[in-house]
């Protein structure tokens, strides 16, 4: 068996300068968990393979496209491959977004 705790792993370099931290990667999945702060956001991006976001705490924005929305605790939100998305924590708490891609990329993501 093995367990990652998130306290633990160290926070992961991005483009997006956010705590992001790795908690699996393997061949058929990456799985990061990210913590925003009031007033975070990533950068507007697209990715070459499927994602979802499963919201941990807080109430981030999700955009997929040209949608947006305020997502709650407990949901689930998937974005496709190859469409713009990006989270932003609009509140004034933490938000905790747990995200996985599925494969693993073998292409970088593009920022835009």
């Amino acid at each position: 068996m093995i367990i990652k705790k998130y306290a633990e792993q160290a926070i992961k370099e991005t483009p997006h300068k956010i705590d992001v931290r790795e908690m699996y990667n393997k061949e058929t999945a990456q799985a990061n968990l990210m913590a925003l702060k009031p007033g975070e956001s990533l950068k507007p991006h697209i990715t070459p393979v499927d994602v979802f976001f499963f919201i941990v705490e807080g109430t981030p924005t999700i955009h997929i496209g040209d949608e947006k929305e305020i997502c709650e605790v407990d949901s689930l939100i998937e974005s496709p491959a190859g469409i713009v998305h990006y989270i932003s924590n609009e509140s004034d708490s933490v938000a905790r977004v747990f995200v996985v891609k599925s494969p693993r990329p073998a292409n970088t993501t593009r920022v835009l």
